[in-house]
């Protein structure tokens, strides 16, 4: 009698998942993804996205939930290229450079090449793949809400992160980081603290990887439409005088060069949202008419609003390495330890094998070697992004001041003489030649980089700087964006990505650019409501 009297109930649970199921689908989302070539001439959209990167697909699936959602991004789809989906394609995709690879290159003023993505789940389809959060102090300077913060953590999480295997090099890596000093040891964790760890993943056991792509299987097909190769040129605004300029449409190009306008719902909490990245973000919004506006009549552009910060704050994290040859075999193995010495300001991690020699040379003789890093966690050196032209497929002039300001070099001094610990260690002994020394392998990269000899730490580090891929700024909180992350001055536009940092969140920003746009998609629903 007891079981058909909650016969009823669970029959309508049931059926209620059922329907929420059924409106999931799983990757590559035949049914809601399209080539932009099918857009009609002017479509209607709650919440019209530009960039369907790291931040971008986790937004867009969480405001699916309850409204019509368009996702515009201006690459193609990561699934059907093995160079994205293994690990082994890693330095594959980097180096691409035909106008459709999925990482698109660009060198700095600073003479310092790097990437920028351009595919369907953004930096999370090319990089490294190590997943960590923000550390509790970050979640509180920044005034996001922990206890959400840590639920839109486990929604990213529940998808696209993996506890990884650690053997071998990378196991005598973690114990020669706590031997040079960096402690604890914390074990496997996703948590921000000081000491060495094991962190997490988005490539799972067998090497595939999982993008924030991937979190679209979250998006209710029938409330979103995503576009691929959607290059957006602009966005449009009502301007009345005496009022702020108002977001109601964008115009973006097809990949056969038409044009084509998506529009807002006339409703109130209809939005725009940028979430183009460091470089994309800023650069559409001057496209758009919003930045410094000397700048923006310099190129002929039509100034919607004089905003001199667009642009500003511009800062990368500087990356610099040593490789050390092994003399015994090392696993081909991407980033799965981090020594965070947060008193020192750095983070020491460590690729080997193909990777690692595939960082300096194509030489696969130097298969056998693995690589140490150090990234400055929160340097204080910024600069700026300028427009080169008013073509958005033109990739904007940005200068990074790399060491600009001397504490950077400072810290990197600092961590450097780390990784000369770590080295030299007891632990890392059975994977260095003997007789091998700090010293011996920072000429041994030097040389492989054909870079001038130096024996200063100081030298080395401006000699032999490089990017880690986590640029930011351009769109800072408190300077283009207030802490809901609306464009100061302007109605019905938001920016929610990198380009809001003022600096990068922990080891890798990608877990927390991923909770943002699931964070912020749930501040906005409930805002809408």
């Amino acid at each position: 009698m007891g079981f058909v009297k909650w016969v009823p109930i669970i029959a309508a649970y049931l059926g209620i998942f059922f329907i929420v199921s059924s409106f999931a689908e799983k990757a590559p989302y035949t049914s809601f993804t399209k080539d932009a070539t099918s857009a009609t001439k002017t479509e209607y959209f709650d919440y019209i996205i530009i960039g369907g990167g790291t931040a971008g697909c986790a937004l867009a699936a969480t405001l699916s939930a309850s409204a019509k959602v368009l996702l515009l991004e201006r690459g193609g789809l990561p699934y059907k290229n093995p160079n994205i989906t293994h690990m082994m394609g890693y330095l594959s995709t980097l180096r691409g450079t035909s106008p459709s690879s999925a990482a698109q290159q660009f060198v700095s003023t600073d003479g310092v090449p790097n990437q920028l993505p351009r595919v369907l789940g953004g930096g999370t389809a090319i990089n490294v793949g190590f997943y960590s959060r923000a550390s509790r102090e970050y979640v509180e300077e920044v005034g996001w809400e922990p206890r959400l913060v840590n639920k839109s953590y486990k929604w990213v999480e529940r998808k696209v992160a993996f506890r990884p295997q650690v053997i071998g090099w990378q196991a005598a890596f973690r114990d020669g980081l706590v031997e040079a000093g960096v402690s604890p040891d914390n074990g496997f964790t996703y948590e921000h603290l000081q000491g060495t760890k094991i962190g997490g993943s988005i490539f799972d056991k067998s090497g595939n990887r999982h993008t924030a792509a991937d979190l679209l299987e979250y998006a209710d097909q029938t409330m979103i439409t995503v576009y691929l190769r959607a290059s957006v040129h602009r966005i449009l605004f009502k301007t009345v005088p005496g009022q702020k300029p108002k977001a109601y449409g964008v115009v973006f190009r097809d990949s056969k060069g038409n044009n084509h306008t998506a529009l807002l719902n006339r409703k109130g909490t209809s939005e725009i949202i940028l979430s183009a990245g460091a470089l994309g973000s800023p650069q559409v919004l001057m496209l758009s008419g919003i930045g410094p506006a000397h700048h923006l009549k310099a190129h002929k552009i039509n100034v919607v609003l004089d905003h001199p910060m667009v642009g500003q704050g511009m800062s990368d994290n500087p990356n610099n390495v040593v490789l050390i040859p092994s003399p015994r075999p090392v696993e081909n193995s991407l980033v799965k330890v981090v020594g965070i010495a947060d008193d020192v300001g750095c983070y020491i991690e460590a690729v080997g094998g193909f990777f690692a020699s595939g960082v300096l040379s194509t030489d696969q003789t130097l298969i056998q070697s693995t690589l140490i890093l150090e990234k400055l966690a929160q340097p204080f050196s910024t600069g700026y992004l300028e427009l080169r032209s008013n073509d958005l497929d033109e990739n904007p002039k940005v200068t990074f001041n790399y060491f600009k300001d001397p504490r950077d070099l400072q810290m990197c001094v600092k961590a450097m003489e780390i990784i000369g610990r770590v080295v030299e260690s007891k632990a890392y002994s059975i994977y260095r030649y003997p007789n091998t020394t700090f010293e011996s392998v920072m000429q041994y990269t030097l040389e492989l980089s054909g870079k001038q000899q130096t024996h200063s730490l100081e030298q080395f580090c401006i000699n032999t700087v490089r990017t880690i891929w986590h640029y930011h700024g351009g769109c800072q909180v408190g300077q283009v964006v207030d802490s809901d992350y609306r464009v100061m001055g302007v109605n019905s536009l938001r920016v929610i990505d990198g380009s809001t940092f003022i600096n990068s969140p922990g080891t890798n920003p990608q877990s927390t650019l991923m909770m943002l746009g699931r964070y912020m998609g749930q501040k906005i629903l409930k805002q809408r409501k």
